[in-house]
């Protein structure tokens, strides 16, 4: 059997982005998991479903039960057949709103109209909101397709020329154009629901840093809050008020920038302290390098002198019996050299008997006892 024809939108773009976090989110709707068949949610509805408002109400938070098994629809994608036997269903009639908002979702807007044609007059009775105001199943449905609001939610919207088709279509069979408010009223924050109990609907979107949408509505048009917190119109256009807001916002920006001013001049203040320390370490570390290699300059010298001082008293200072020993051998060195002369060429003595040596002596000129004595010296005369 052929699929309903939907609208080619996904299910996250069907619902609003808070009621379809908060579904996915909920404890019940993990529940929906056991649910494998088109039966068993139907039986689910008939024992669990007893309104088809959206959030659940009281002290209770979350969406509700009617919308979970909703959503539970949705993942199952519904036959032209199950839906014809959603909306006779003859044991409750919540099954058949849940029905009617399932095509209300999911259709595709231009076969609305013969979805819900055949339903337009039926006089079943039922109650859809929670506050017990009971209405038929036909001004439900003609309500489902003139109104844009459910229950404080977003419809998807019809397109212009189907809409205008379905109050052509209305008129001629006679019916109201306008929504009867069997689904709520037809603009947000109304007075009906500004003067309902406070209830956690306003945290419902809980880890999803959103607020339900009625809720926040709520907050702005409740009489109670509007008198306390915020002044009339009137006062809010008045000169003196805006000059007083002005005022205050020029206040704001002075302080801020006072502020800043400070934050700036402080870290600038924190920089130079912070060089000028910088410096002063780097200057008393080579205050400290320059000592140190002049103590070891004037270490150096004074050792050089020291060494020089020794050397000088060791080069003056001989002693006389080092001084006898040469002389010793200058005058061995002699008397040997005056042996080998007289080796050479006799005794004096020997040569002054000779005659002959005496007569040719002077003629001689090189040789003799004058020569003798030149080599000698005077000291070996």
């Amino acid at each position: 059997m052929a699929e309903v024809r939907s609208s080619g939108k996904s299910i996250d773009q069907l619902l609003e982005k808070v009621l379809c976090m908060n579904i996915l989110s909920s404890d019940y709707f993990r529940d929906l998991l056991r649910l494998k068949t088109y039966h068993e949610v139907i039986d689910e509805i008939y024992n669990q479903v007893d309104h088809v408002e959206p959030w659940m109400t009281g002290n209770c938070r979350g969406p509700s039960t009617a919308f979970c098994l909703l959503y539970k629809f949705f993942t199952m994608k519904l036959t032209v057949k199950q839906m014809h036997g959603l909306l006779k269903h003859v044991d409750s009639p919540y099954i058949r709103a849940v029905g009617f908002l399932y095509l209300r979702y999911h259709a595709d807007p231009k076969t609305l109209w013969s979805w819900y044609e055949p339903y337009l007059k039926d006089d079943e009775e039922f109650s859809p909101g929670s506050s017990g105001k009971m209405t038929t199943m036909g001004v439900y449905v003609r309500d489902l397709l003139l109104g844009q609001y459910y229950f404080d939610t977003l419809l998807p919207r019809i397109p212009v020329p189907v809409m205008r088709t379905i109050v052509s279509n209305l008129e001629n069979m006679k019916f109201p154009t306008k929504p009867s408010g069997s689904t709520g009223d037809s603009s947000r924050g109304s007075e009906e629901t500004a003067r309902r109990p406070p209830s956690v609907k306003a945290s419902l979107s809980v880890s999803f840093g959103q607020r339900a949408p009625h809720r926040a509505s709520t907050r702005d048009s409740s009489p109670i809050r509007r008198t306390l917190t915020s002044p009339p119109y009137d006062a809010r256009r008045s000169p003196s008020y805006r000059r007083s807001q002005s005022r205050d916002r020029e206040g704001d920006r002075e302080r801020e920038r006072g502020s800043r001013d400070r934050d700036r001049d402080r870290d600038r203040d924190r920089e130079r302290r912070y060089d000028y320390d910088r410096e002063r370490e780097r200057g008393r570390r080579y205050d400290d390098y320059d000592r140190e290699r002049e103590r070891r300059s004037r270490r150096d010298r004074e050792r050089s002198r020291s060494r020089s001082r020794s050397r000088s008293k060791s080069h003056g200072r001989r002693s006389p019996a080092r001084d006898d020993v040469s002389k010793d051998k200058k005058t061995s060195h002699v008397s040997s050299n005056l042996a080998k002369l007289k080796d050479i060429y006799g005794d004096l003595s020997s040569s002054q008997e000779n005659g002959n040596y005496d007569s040719e002596a002077p003629r001689g000129g090189g040789t003799g006892a004058e020569e003798v004595i030149r080599l000698g010296g005077s000291s070996w005369r």
